[in-house]
């Protein structure tokens, strides 16, 4: 199944047959160091830019509602963010991944997205809809 959005994402996560953690990293777009003056106007006019790891969190996925409710939760932070790309993470049979095994993918994955690379990732926007990135 392809998934687009957030609904899709909860839905398949609570298919899978171990028990999952989402693992979420929330990026804002930000100009990149020295940028050009056509990357400022790119980036002025809503395009462009680099996407910066700025929180992240882990939730099984019966932790979670809706897109809403992650996006309201992530408010109460005072972080503001545009991207969240979202991986996942098996434990075995009905135990989920631990505390540390989750907060270790998720240095992983923000080490991975400073680097570029987010292609093995889903990437969503505030709305919960899937974006391309690159």
């Amino acid at each position: 199944m392809a998934i687009t959005n957030f609904a899709d994402l909860l839905n398949e996560s609570r298919l899978q047959p171990d028990a999952q953690r989402l693992l979420f990293v929330f990026t804002r777009a930000e100009l990149p160091d020295n940028p050009t003056p056509e990357q400022r106007r790119n980036f002025e006019q809503g395009e462009g830019g680099v996407l910066t790891p700025a929180l992240c969190v882990d939730k099984a996925p019966e932790e979670l509602s809706d897109m809403a409710a992650l996006v309201a939760e992530s408010e109460e932070t005072g972080i503001e963010w545009d991207i969240v790309f979202v991986g996942a993470l098996s434990g075995r049979g009905g135990e989920a991944p631990s505390a540390e095994q989750a907060e270790a993918q998720l240095e992983r994955m923000v080490e991975s997205l400073k680097m570029g690379n987010v292609d093995a990732f889903l990437a969503l926007d505030r709305g919960g809809d899937a974006v391309q990135i690159g």
